[in-house]
């Protein structure tokens, strides 16, 4: 993997910590000035925290000291992840909410309220447990329902390597503010693509977990109709499996639960795995949905793969993996959720919403969705199940730990692009009257692993003709999380992530 990637994430941090190269203070001071000086032209952090991420930084870098010392008076963190005390990280302004902080999540009338989190979520919880001190929330589309992170109420974010160009969504603020160097490591959430769209727009690894290992306790139950899930941003897939290990906590009650660990087993675990050669499919669609750029992107990491002693097959997906009717059943589960979310603030704020307070493509949704009858969104929660039942039966599903191949007869990963292309022009997908057709060809790969639950791990391993990242991303069965982090790292080993350093330009603010 080349160095600038290894030596710039939180994992290098940390041992730098441990080693007393660095401390807590230094490293926090250094990103809070990073972000000074760089957010003014990205606007990915709209809600900086910068006393209160000193202050803890402050507390980790004692705690620290402490440990040196082999003091007996320590008391470590809760958990077992103190290996990331004080490592700066940002949150994403859409759930992981922090008691008193700001969350907006993109949308108008929640600023004018001046609106704040009345309790810690269940995931940050964990990430504080861990020692990660959050520099401040980061911008996200309204409620999150696009892939360009260009909402109304806080205006666009740029993307770090190219300051025209959207940093994808919905956490693009996030995926910005990792790739700028601001921080190692951010939080995302993936309900349509929305951890691995930004990934692949900004050179980054985003890993999209199976449904139900991350809890959304206590506020949310079966989130988006159980298509969304919580992740990080990472720049390098140690990070990525690190901070899944982190995170990885069920509560009481959850709706989902994902497929247990073994006693003793972690995900970082896989990062030194050398799985048995594996069957892996290839699919890029339909011929001219992915652009010349991407299939050659997807056809080189087939390649490294092969060489890597995998059996590689082309021109293959699940059947129905493209279904224009999985669309259409989306659609519905997606419009009733807006509803119901739009509905649930009209509760809380006691008082109607009206059109006034949202933007013109959610609140359309919302009435869509309102005026569907329950029935309709039952049946497409049927017809989806079945969906995912057929589907499930294309790869290996007994998964096992310790670097072994899945046992069974199907196909183990499955490999397509992320975006049907690059990145485009910041208003482009904003476009009132075009950016809803150009969401559904840009974003035709990724919809598939949140209505069936799998986990997918976006990895940057090609720069198209303008030097902008491309993204390619892999598929495993529901708990298989293991499997990914695993040829995720061998390709990184291979040297087949494009360098992430010094980015093409210094964002500047015009």
């Amino acid at each position: 993997m080349p160095a600038d990637r290894r030596s710039s994430d939180a994992t290098a941090l940390a041992q730098a910590f441990a080693a007393g190269e660095t401390d807590p203070t230094e490293a926090m001071r250094a990103a809070l000035e990073r972000m000074e000086r760089l957010n003014p032209a990205l606007n990915a952090v709209i809600h900086p925290r910068p006393e209160r991420a000193l202050a803890e930084a402050e507390a980790a870098t004692q705690r620290w000291a402490q440990r040196r010392a082999g003091s007996d008076a320590l008391v470590d963190v809760p958990g077992d992840g103190v290996l990331f005390d004080g490592v700066p990280m940002a949150i994403k302004d859409l759930g992981c909410e922090q008691d008193g902080e700001f969350h907006h999540a993109g949308a108008r009338f929640l600023v004018e309220l001046d609106w704040r989190g009345s309790l810690d979520s269940h995931l940050y919880r964990l990430l504080r447990g861990a020692g990660l001190v959050s520099v401040g929330r980061t911008n996200t589309p309204e409620f999150g329902t696009t892939i360009t992170t260009e909402p109304d109420a806080y205006g666009p974010t740029a993307n770090p390597w190219s300051l025209d160009r959207s940093p994808g969504g919905s956490s693009g603020g996030s995926a910005a503010a990792v790739a700028a160097g601001i921080v190692p490591v951010a939080h995302g959430n993936d309900g349509g693509g929305s951890i691995r769209v930004p990934a692949a727009a900004c050179g980054l690894v985003g890993l999209k977990p199976t449904r139900g290992r991350v809890s959304t306790a206590p506020r949310l139950g079966e989130h988006r109709g159980g298509f969304a899930v919580d992740g990080m941003l990472t720049r390098t897939v140690r990070d990525a499996a690190q901070c899944l290990d982190i995170i990885s906590r069920p509560a009481p009650g959850d709706p989902y639960v994902a497929p247990p660990l073994g006693p003793g087993e972690s995900f970082a675990d896989a990062l030194t795995a050398s799985p048995a050669p594996l069957r892996i499919a290839v699919s890029t669609g339909r011929p001219g949905r992915a652009s010349a750029p991407v299939l050659r992107a997807v056809e080189q990491a087939a390649d490294l793969l092969a060489l890597l002693g995998h059996h590689v097959e082309p021109d293959t997906a699940p059947e129905g993996w493209f279904s224009p009717g999985v669309t259409d059943h989306t659609i519905v589960v997606r419009t009733v959720g807006m509803a119901t979310e739009l509905a649930g603030w009209a509760e809380r704020l006691g008082r109607p919403m009206t059109s006034d307070d949202v933007e013109p493509a959610n609140w359309w949704s919302a009435e869509l969705g309102a005026s569907l009858p329950a029935s309709a969104y039952v049946h497409a929660l049927e017809e989806l199940a079945r969906w995912r039942r057929r589907v499930m039966t294309f790869w290996n599903a007994a998964l096992v730990a310790g670097g072994r191949a899945p046992e069974g007869d199907g196909f183990d990963l499955l490999l397509t692009p992320v975006l049907a292309d690059v990145t485009p022009a910041l208003g482009y997908l904003a476009d009132p009257t075009e950016g809803a057709r150009r969401i559904a060809e840009l974003a035709a790969f990724v919809n598939q692993a949140n209505i069936s639950g799998q986990p997918a791990i976006s990895l940057p391993t090609a720069l198209d003709t303008d030097g902008l990242p491309l993204g390619v991303q892999l598929h495993a069965a529901h708990g298989g999380e293991h499997l990914l982090v695993a040829v995720a790292q061998q390709i990184a080993d291979a040297d087949g992530l494009i360098p992430l350093g010094d980015l093409p330009q210094e964002p500047t603010a015009p």
